[in-house]
């Protein structure tokens, strides 16, 4: 049904819903403790308990990787689910239908049109597997699948079909009027000859494999020639469904067959993917055209702690390997793994599990190289590290790329060995990063090692129905500041992300203008919204600037500060605080403009001139 969820109505749920209901089953070793329960963390690795969940505030924290929520924010993040998803799926556990306010019709015309497009591309798949089994030219589709040592069973549970040959056997199929042929258009079905203004069948004599996303819809399709023809692989083109940079093929297989994933294994192509399964290989993903994103893997370290990338043992490999590795690395944070499997050259994952069978598979994968072995090992093998100038060149492309990771013990462990390999010790190689940023002008600010986690004060949840983390995405670890200005900005929005009524007790948004520390623009759009929409919650904050594509950006990193900006038990008080002091310290700045901007029209007199050199001297110091 089209239209957005009311608040009125996630409250009310959330009132209704027990989170111990919703997380027994999904948290090992759960069990009482006091007041809270605690047990074994779902979202990261641990031998202890850390994850704490509280009855009476209807909250669930883990004071080791920082996840922390309410009932709906659980099963976002559990089972990976949108927040309209999320919220269906609570109120079907309590009896309760989700009502819907009315969309406008622009939004209702885009909902159907969605809708249409999963519905035509369904119809699609199901006609492509009924033709691998009915089509008079089957047997060439069935006689290639045999021959990769597919089995039938493994061809139903991914759905795969054959795209016969004839330019419109789709299109007659299912386009039985225009509406329906301009679906298959806009779902990237067809082609149109504008020429002719004629239509036809994108996909023609290839074995086709349905791309599903996280919640079993058909997004689009790949298809495999028979033979050698060019291009082997073709995918859908971009549409409203499907977006290749961020899908993976065989996620949704993958999660079917086992809800508690340890790990995925990042293959080539899609036959990869499957002939892995048919061998009890079942954590196998494709990227789908593209090489591994930061976005696929931020969503795939989502889903797993750890990512093992395989890649053939040729140079195409190694390069490949080497794009992979800068990727993760800015990416990657303490509780993740990522791995790097190189198979012997000519062998692909599909030929060689069939070639010496799973366990031998699986021992390679096993035996993976882990990322810092990986980057050392790649990083060393042009270097004479016997000499002065071979250990230079060595720091000289090493550092820069631990310098882009996340602070973690990992990349400061990895400095260390930067340490042992050169001869310098860790200050000097600090030095040496902050000189290269400084001479590069680098818009980064020089990160410092993380500090260690501080456990949640008495001010961090702000009651059982605030919506509180529940509605924002995932958190990613963020370097902390080293300068006051910057901690105030993050400590104002931290302040308010709890508290959400405290706006009303703070200057307006307007006295705020003009601030250039860092997330200045997002606290002021945060005490804006606040100020200025009647019963503001952090509910309908995280639904309405979803729907802004410049805001939409922040809302992960809000989660982030709410995670890493920890508060003492006067939240008001420290609020009204740092926002006092950022207004003290940019009146100078707005004076110094003012100054600036008159200097430019008109001769400024003695005392104006002798205030400038007073800013501008203070701004140097």
């Amino acid at each position: 049904m089209a239209g957005r969820i009311p608040q009125y109505f996630i409250d009310d749920l959330l009132a209704r819903v027990n989170i111990i209901d919703v997380v027994d089953g999904r948290v090992e070793r759960l069990k009482r403790t006091g007041k809270n329960y605690s047990g074994l963390c779902p979202f990261h690795k641990e031998k202890s308990p850390s994850f704490s969940v509280s009855p009476e505030k209807q909250f669930y924290y883990c004071f080791g990787c920082g996840a922390g929520g309410n009932a709906i924010g659980f099963l976002m993040e559990y089972d990976r689910l949108d927040f309209p998803v999320a919220v269906e799926e609570l109120a079907r556990l309590v009896g309760m239908e989700v009502p819907r306010e009315n969309n406008s019709p622009q939004q209702a015309q885009r909902e159907k049109q969605l809708k249409d497009l999963y519905g035509i591309l369904d119809e699609a798949a199901r006609f492509y597997q009924q033709q691998l089994t009915q089509h008079p030219q089957r047997d060439t589709a069935i006689n290639y699948l045999k021959g990769r040592g597919l089995s039938g069973q493994a061809a139903k549970a991914f759905g795969i079909g054959y795209a016969p040959p004839g330019w419109d056997n789709l299109l007659q199929a299912l386009g039985a009027d225009k509406q329906r042929t301009d679906a298959l258009e806009q779902a990237g079905m067809l082609i149109h000859n504008e020429e002719r203004n004629s239509h036809y069948d994108r996909f023609r004599e290839r074995i086709m494999f349905p791309i599903r996303d996280m919640r079993g819809r058909v997004i689009a399709f790949g298809g495999r020639v028979l033979g050698d023809e060019k291009p082997k692989y073709l995918n859908s083109p971009e549409t409203e469904t499907f977006h290749k940079g961020r899908e993976l093929y065989g996620l949704y297989e993958a999660r079917q067959t086992n809800a508690q994933l340890k790990r995925l294994l990042i293959v080539e192509g899609y036959m990869d993917v499957v002939g892995l399964a048919q061998h009890g290989i079942h954590y196998a993903v494709a990227t789908l055209g593209t090489a591994t994103s930061a976005q696929h893997l931020e969503r795939l370290f989502k889903v797993v702690p750890e990512v093992v990338f395989c890649f053939d043992g040729d140079e195409a490999g190694r390069k490949a390997a080497g794009r992979a590795l800068e990727t993760t690395l800015p990416v990657i944070r303490d509780g993740q793994e990522a791995r790097f499997l190189f198979l012997p050259e000519g062998e692909d994952p599909d030929s060689l599990v069939r070639t010496e069978g799973r366990d031998a598979f699986q021992i390679r994968i096993d035996q993976s190289l882990p990322l810092s072995e990986y980057f050392f090992r790649s990083q060393t093998e042009q270097a004479d590290l016997e000499s002065m100038d071979g250990r230079a060149r060595f720091s000289t492309r090493a550092l820069p790329l631990i310098r882009a990771m996340q602070p973690s013990l990992l990349q400061q462990m990895m400095l260390e060995r930067i340490c042992e390999i050169t001869g310098l010790s860790l200050e000097q190689i600090n030095s040496v990063i902050n000189l290269h940023q400084a001479t590069t002008d680098a818009a980064v600010p020089e990160q410092p090692l993380p500090p260690v986690q501080q456990a949640p004060q008495g001010t961090r949840s702000a009651g059982p129905h605030s919506g509180r983390d529940a509605e924002l995405p995932a958190r990613r670890p963020r370097p902390r500041s080293q300068t006051g200005n910057l901690d105030l900005c993050d400590k104002a929005i931290s302040c308010l992300l709890h508290f959400p009524q405290l706006a009303a007790s703070i200057a307006p948004a307007s006295e705020l203008q003009g601030m250039a520390e860092r997330n200045a623009d997002m606290l002021i759009a945060l005490v804006d919204y606040l100020q200025t929409t009647p019963n503001a919650s952090l509910g309908t904050l995280v639904i309405d600037w979803q729907e802004d594509p410049q805001r939409s950006a922040w809302l992960m990193m809000l989660n982030e500060i709410a995670h890493n900006t920890p508060l003492t038990d006067g939240a008001e008080r420290e609020l009204q605080d740092a926002i006092k002091r950022l207004l003290r310290e940019r009146r100078p700045e707005m004076e110094l403009d003012a100054l600036l901007k008159k200097n430019r029209q008109s001769p400024l007199t003695q005392d104006e001139k002798q205030r400038l050199t007073q800013l501008l001297a203070s701004r140097q110091n």
